[in-house]
């Protein structure tokens, strides 16, 4: 849903990122006006490369699901602009971090898990030992039975009985 003067959408230039005035609505709804006053209303960030580049390469999707820029470093965008962009992306995303497994029911799949997450305590069951995915050389990502992912940033960091249930998997 463009609020745009133009009938047809524009997207924006990339020279033209720094000029780019983000800001959430009374009803949460992220608007982005360029520097020509064009306008859009509901747009979603996605991050484009979500594990190995999380801080770059965002996209501005408007509502009917068309790019209106691809941001590549947030870094070009002001302070003020890359806040907002960056509490929209962590509103919209939901990837606990696990600090410490507690239990893992056995050996076999599925298995249920029980592990304590940098939002709290939470168990989960694991359907097949291939949702259990290294992350380059340290990180690993597991996803459980919904679909939910949980990330391991660095698993040479847990304690030894989390990393000893890991190096099972990974």
């Amino acid at each position: 849903m463009e609020a745009s003067s133009n009938s047809t959408p524009v997207a924006v230039s990339p020279s033209s990122i720094s000029g780019l005035k983000l800001y959430v609505d009374s009803q949460v709804q992220l608007i982005v006006q360029d520097s020509m006053g064009n306008q859009w209303i509901n747009v979603r960030p996605v991050r484009l490369f979500p594990l190995s580049q999380p801080d770059q390469w965002i996209s501005l999707i408007d509502s009917a699901g068309r790019e209106i820029v691809c941001i590549d470093d947030p870094a070009q965008l002001g302070q003020s602009q890359k806040d907002v962009l960056i509490c929209e992306l962590e509103r919209r995303e939901f990837v606990p971090i696990v600090k410490r497994i507690i239990s893992v029911s056995g050996n076999s799949e599925p298995c249920q898990w029980q592990v304590e997450t940098d939002r709290g305590l939470t168990s989960f069951i694991l359907k097949d030992e291939n949702d259990v995915r290294r992350l380059g050389e340290n990180s690993v990502l597991v996803v459980d039975s919904y679909g939910i992912r949980y990330l391991i940033p660095d698993r040479k960091t847990l304690d030894a009985h989390s990393r000893r249930i890991i190096e099972w998997y990974v």
